[in-house]
Parts: C-alpha cells; sequence; structure tokens
C-alpha cells in the first residue's frame, strides 16, 4: 500500500532530449526519419529548425504520429532561442505523455548554446534531461569548412555521438584519416561510420551521454547564459511622448559624456561604474534595422529586472512590430524592429501612459541611442539609471545566407534539369545546400531534391493528394547567392 502512494506522489521523471546536429547536408534529417520509421514503440516530440526563409524539412519528414513544431528563418542557438524555450514550456504540461524530444538543429548551429537551454534555467532543468548531442559528419564534405567554420569545430567538439555518414563516396584510405583527425578533436564521443545514417537506434537516443563537466572542457563559458539581445538600460520616464534617437547625436561633438548608450562603452552597472569588455558579433535584424524592446519594470532591484529579461528573451524570437523613421510606438512585450535611414540614423517615438522605469533593450550594442522627452532639446537627454551589456559571443559567418522560393504550379522536367544542372557547375562550390519539394508536370509524385556542394539528388516521394495545391518550396543556403537570379532562374523552368 506504501508502494502505491509513494509511486502516486512521484513526480514525473525528467524527459530525455537528444539533440542532432551536423553541417548543412550531413544527413540529419535522413536520421530523425529512421528514429520515427522504426519500431520502438516510443512517443516522441519532434522541433525542427531551418536556417532558411522557407521550410523544406517538415515536408520532408516522413508523416508520422509524432508531434512536430518547427523553427524557421533563424538559427536555435540564438534568433529563435526563444521559441524553443516556448515550445519545451508548452511540452511540460504533456510530459506524462511523452518518451523522448528530438531537435533537429539547422546545419549552422553552435549546440552549446542549445544544451545551455536545459541548464541555466530551474523549470527545465527540472522537467528535461538532455541525453545526448549526436553530431553528423557528411565525410564527403567536411574538409570544406572544417578550417574556416566555427560551427563545424564546435558541432564535432560538443557531441556525444559522432555519426561518420556517406562514407560509401570517400575512400577507405581519406575515410581513416578523416576520423583520426575527427578523433583527436573530441576524444571522448563514441564513433560510428554509415550510409544513409544506418546506425542502431540504441547508439543515438536513450544513451545517457551528455556530461556538463566535458561541456566546460569545450567551452568555459557553457553555462553562462547568452542572450539575443546586446544591451539594456532602465530609464526613469514620465508620462507623455517621447523622442527615441538612434545614431550620433550633437552631443558627440563634445565626448560621449552625454549620450546615454554608446557602444565604445564598456560596462555591466548599474551607477556609472564599473567595466565589461565586447564580445558581441551577432547582428539581429538585417543592415539598416535594429531589434528593440521598450518594457515596463516595477523597480531596479535584481529580481524585478531579471524577470523582464527572462520575458525579453521570449519577446526577441516573437513576431515583430515594423517601425519608420518617425512612427510612434507602445512600450510592452512587443519586438519593435526600427527602420533606420542613411549612415543607420533613425528618430522615433514611443508614448509612456504610466510613469516610472522602463527597460529598453538593444538588440545590437553598436547602434548609440538616445531618450529625450518630446521638445526637449538635444543637450536635455534622458541618461539610463542602470544599465547593462548582455554577453552573446555566438556568431555565424556574414556572408552565408539563404534564399527561399515558394511558388505554386508545375515544373519543365527538362528545363529544371537542365537549370539545376548548370547551376551546380557554375555555383557548385558557393552552394553549401539545397533542398526542395516540386511539383514536375506530368508526374502524380512529389519530387524531392536534395544537394550539397556539386552532388545532387532526387527521387520521386508520395503522391499529391487530392485536393493537394501542387507547388514548389526549395531553399538555397551559401555563399554569395544572388536572389534575383535563382529566381529568375528557376520561374523559367515553370511549365
Amino acid at each position: 500500500m506504501s508502494n502505491s502512494a509513494d509511486s502516486t506522489n512521484t513526480a514525473p521523471a525528467p524527459i530525455p532530449v537528444t539533440v542532432l546536429t551536423g553541417f548543412l547536408g550531413a544527413g540529419k534529417t535522413t536520421l530523425l526519419n529512421r528514429i520515427l520509421t522504426e519500431q520502438h514503440g516510443k512517443k516522441l516530440a519532434v522541433i525542427e529548425n531551418e536556417f532558411g526563409e522557407v521550410g523544406v524539412d517538415n515536408q520532408i519528414v516522413v508523416q508520422t504520429d509524432e508531434e512536430l513544431f518547427e523553427m524557421n528563418n533563424g538559427c536555435i542557438c540564438c534568433s529563435v532561442r526563444g521559441d524553443l524555450i516556448r515550445i519545451l514550456t508548452r511540452l511540460m504540461k504533456r510530459k506524462d505523455r511523452l518518451d523522448g524530444i528530438i531537435i533537429e538543429t539547422t546545419g549552422l548551429a553552435d549546440p552549446g548554446p542549445v544544451a545551455q537551454t536545459f541548464f541555466t534555467d530551474d523549470e527545465m532543468r527540472a522537467n528535461f534531461r538532455l541525453d545526448a548531442i549526436v553530431t553528423i559528419v557528411d565525410t564527403a564534405h567536411i574538409l570544406r569548412h572544417i578550417d574556416d567554420s566555427p560551427e563545424a569545430k564546435k558541432q564535432i567538439a560538443f557531441a556525444d555521438v559522432l555519426v561518420l555518414n556517406k562514407t560509401d563516396l570517400i575512400a577507405a584510405a581519406e575515410l581513416d584519416s578523416l576520423e583520426k583527425r575527427i578523433h583527436a578533436m573530441n576524444a571522448a564521443a563514441k564513433i560510428y561510420r554509415a550510409q544513409n545514417c544506418d546506425v542502431p537506434l540504441d547508439a543515438v537516443i536513450n544513451i545517457a551521454g551528455f556530461d556538463p563537466a566535458r561541456a566546460l572542457s569545450v567551452d568555459p563559458k557553457f553555462l553562462q547564459p547568452s542572450y539575443p539581445f546586446e544591451w539594456a538600460g532602465a530609464y526613469k520616464l514620465p508620462a507623455g511622448t517621447h523622442k527615441l534617437v538612434i545614431g550620433h547625436c550633437h552631443c558627440h561633438e563634445h565626448g560621449h559624456e552625454g549620450c546615454d548608450h554608446d557602444h565604445d562603452h564598456e560596462h555591466e552597472h548599474g551607477d556609472g561604474h564599473g567595466g565589461h569588455e565586447h564580445h558581441h558579433h551577432h547582428h539581429h535584424g538585417n543592415p539598416g534595422e535594429l531589434d528593440v524592446v521598450v518594457a515596463p519594470v516595477k523597480s531596479l532591484d535584481e529580481a524585478d529586472i531579471e524577470a523582464v529579461v527572462k520575458t525579453t528573451v521570449l519577446t526577441f524570437s516573437d513576431w515583430e512590430n515594423n517601425v519608420r523613421d518617425g512612427d510612434t510606438f507602445t512600450p510592452g512585450d512587443t519586438l519593435q524592429r526600427l527602420h533606420l535611414g542613411e549612415h543607420e540614423h533613425g528618430h522615433f517615438k514611443f508614448t509612456v501612459t504610466e510613469p516610472g522605469y522602463y527597460l529598453v533593450f538593444e538588440g545590437c550594442g553598436e547602434h548609440p541611442l538616445h531618450i529625450y522627452p518630446e521638445g526637449a532639446g538635444e543637450d536635455d537627454n534622458v541618461r539610463p539609471d542602470w544599465q547593462r551589456d548582455f554577453e552573446h559571443t555566438h556568431s555565424h559567418e556574414d556572408d552565408v545566407s539563404s534564399v527561399g522560393i515558394n511558388t505554386p504550379g508545375d515544373l519543365d522536367g527538362q528545363r529544371l534539369n537542365a537549370w539545376i544542372s548548370e547551376l551546380l557547375r557554375t555555383k557548385g562550390n558557393d552552394i553549401y545546400r539545397m533542398k526542395g519539394v516540386l511539383s514536375v508536370k506530368g508526374a502524380n509524385r512529389r519530387l524531392v531534391f536534395q544537394g550539397v556542394h556539386m552532388l545532387f539528388d532526387a527521387k520521386m516521394d508520395r503522391e499529391w493528394a487530392a485536393g493537394e495545391t501542387r507547388a514548389n518550396t526549395l531553399v538555397f543556403i551559401g555563399k554569395n547567392l544572388d536572389r534575383t537570379a535563382l529566381n529568375e532562374g528557376f520561374n523559367k523552368c515553370l511549365a
């Protein structure tokens, strides 16, 4: 009887989480599909993150009874990390009905901040257990990126399991040499060789492989929180309309003493003193844009500030409100995307209905920011009573971008084949990854294609469903991508 009572009062065990990572085109979705289709009897939730601006993986993942959550057009380790926290919070409510969670990251993700999510928040730590980081390595192409891509190196270094995939595409001697090099980078990880990710599932899920101590040896800052914003300041504001000015102001002619916040400052303080070195490389939004949040805070007590900081992490991954030069916005839990003018300057307004303290969060700390009561002169800017730099050291290669195409209609198969062949011949070195689901005229089945550099594969998938709109969704990820040329070339393939 006592045993029954004890089991009733026992809280559910934390849900094991497996993180699938690996550089672009390594085979993450292939392994995910294997996990979902094998007869293991487990109820899994899947969280997918894509770097591209249109989602393709959700169309390629096999249709099962598992729950699938998508996060597109951003990286799970930085700009959409709040989405991950939001989804995990939803999954907490049904943890008694889940046996595990699989997170498939974008190929440009640093797995460190993803893993950190499960250790820096008490609620996350109590409800989830990071089981393992599984890194898939494209043996045919990894040497193109391993020397100049920080993400590729960290994906290998953080791995608990390394799957050397596509081993049929390179010579045995090359494979042996590559494995020795990867083992030297991460001697603690278990290494498996595979074709089409054909590894035993008990080698990648429910293995209790993650070790925080080893993660700290890879990155000593592993347990230090990182944020999607780089600076925040607390301003005491009366009710009324206030001007928010981005860019240099008149006071710069006399030094920085009169400025609210300038990127030359190095600080983490509440009284105008102290120092903190900048290591910020991540830029939120596009050039000419600045993401900010202006949110009320009860007081300058640490607990009140931290509560707003935690909420704002989520806000920075939510839908944005576009604000043009001269527009007025309202403070609150909304991401304001400021569109800057020439020299990245801008003049905006916001309306305060309740007097008090307001926290202003700035996505990119490189932009000087100034607040003035409406009608005040240039020397009457409001100074922050508290300000802090926030650590965000993760960066992507600046010239890596994505181009997404989503177009209804059928394609001419011959023109499509000729276009892709010529594209790969001339631009293959710059195309890290391409993938898509296409509608070819005269075919009853969807054409699924995937490519990495000059390697390309296409095969017919399931039949188009009755009433389903025949459309084409594809994404290119790489360097020096010409959006106009890609769109024009694709449109010429329409039947």
